[in-house]
């Protein structure tokens, strides 16, 4: 009997050592395939060429191909609802960006909850946007701009790059904090939108600086201030918004990975981790500001704190607005 239970004891503890190390066998496998990272833009802006080019890392320091796909529509939610119901494994990676927190209020028939049904991993960059004028407009300051818009209601305009998207929101933050009546003018896109407010046919509205740098120091726009914590580095001459009287006013255009919720979390911190690793490069970091932008990094946790914080805030603008879905 004794040698009975001392084989039965070696067997039972041979299979409970082989059940636990499984977990950490597969966490080491990870990737064993090739990964998805879907877009939720077209091809060619900002957040495209930073996911290649950090995919690309991303493919040589994980062993696999890391395949990048656009699926845009409706703001990006077409690729966040496909992402949202794929397997929480780690083979499928969503560009988060601030439009996903914007659709959380702001679309009427969402099918997720990006506070719940994704994992935020890891930033990649962030640039802010800048209040500028079209040059023509004689006003130099924010609070010139505030007192010509109080002085006539609802006359001047602002441009956006489509309802619902970061530069109309900016704009309905802008009126909420300074009690202004601006007309929004949203375009079918950014750059129709830009080139609207250089020749004058809408005087003012937030750009990102990545898209609006080279018309700002040509003297085609004129920006008033940064709605960041700091000034940027190509702009140092002008303010920040807090600078100009208008503090907590801060939008910026970010982005990063996100994972379905319930994505192992030995998986969310190898890729935590490699994506750490990858903004280290001086190439990575040098194109992230070459863009006007600032290197993100940080942990998953940090991520999160960060998309509740701006759910909120957009939240709050869009009820306090009144913004549809149009």
């Amino acid at each position: 009997m004794t040698v009975l239970f001392k084989r039965a004891a070696i067997a039972a503890f041979g299979v409970t050592m082989l059940a636990a190390a499984v977990p950490a066998m597969s966490a080491d496998a990870y990737p064993s395939k090739p990964i998805t990272f879907i877009i939720g833009f077209p091809p060619g802006g900002a957040s495209d060429v930073i996911t290649r080019l950090i995919a690309g890392h991303m493919q040589t320091a994980l062993k696999q191909p890391v395949v990048v796909k656009n699926q845009p529509g409706v703001n990006g939610n077409i690729a966040s609802e496909e992402v949202a119901k794929a397997p929480a494994n780690g083979y499928t990676l969503l560009l988060g960006t601030i439009a996903n927190t914007i659709n959380a209020s702001l679309l009427k028939n969402i099918r997720h909850d990006v506070n719940k049904d994704f994992i935020p991993v890891v930033q990649f960059m962030s640039s802010p946007s800048v209040l500028v004028v079209t040059s023509s407009l004689p006003v130099k300051t924010v609070d010139e701009l505030v007192a010509a818009a109080k002085a006539s209601p609802g006359k001047l305009t602002y441009a956006s790059s489509g309802s619902g998207s970061s530069p109309h929101l900016a704009g309905e933050l802008f009126k909420l904090r300074t009690g202004t009546d601006l007309l929004h003018v949203p375009y079918k896109g950014a750059a129709p939108a830009l080139t609207d407010v250089i020749a004058g046919h809408v005087q003012t509205g937030f750009k990102t600086a990545l898209s609006a740098l080279p018309s700002m120091k040509d003297g085609s726009l004129r920006p008033l201030a940064v709605a960041d914590k700091e000034r940027l580095p190509d702009l140092p001459d002008v303010p920040t918004m807090a600078e100009a009287g208008y503090p907590d006013f801060e939008v910026l255009s970010w982005n990063g990975i996100f994972v379905p919720a319930g994505t192992p979390p030995e998986v969310v911190q190898r890729l935590n981790a490699t994506v750490n690793q990858i903004l280290t490069d001086p190439e990575i970091s040098q194109r992230i500001r070459a863009m006007a932008g600032r290197p993100g990094g940080g942990t998953p946790e940090e991520f999160r704190a960060l998309v509740q914080s701006e759910t909120e805030k957009w939240g709050e603008v869009i009820r306090k607005n009144g913004i549809t879905q149009q």
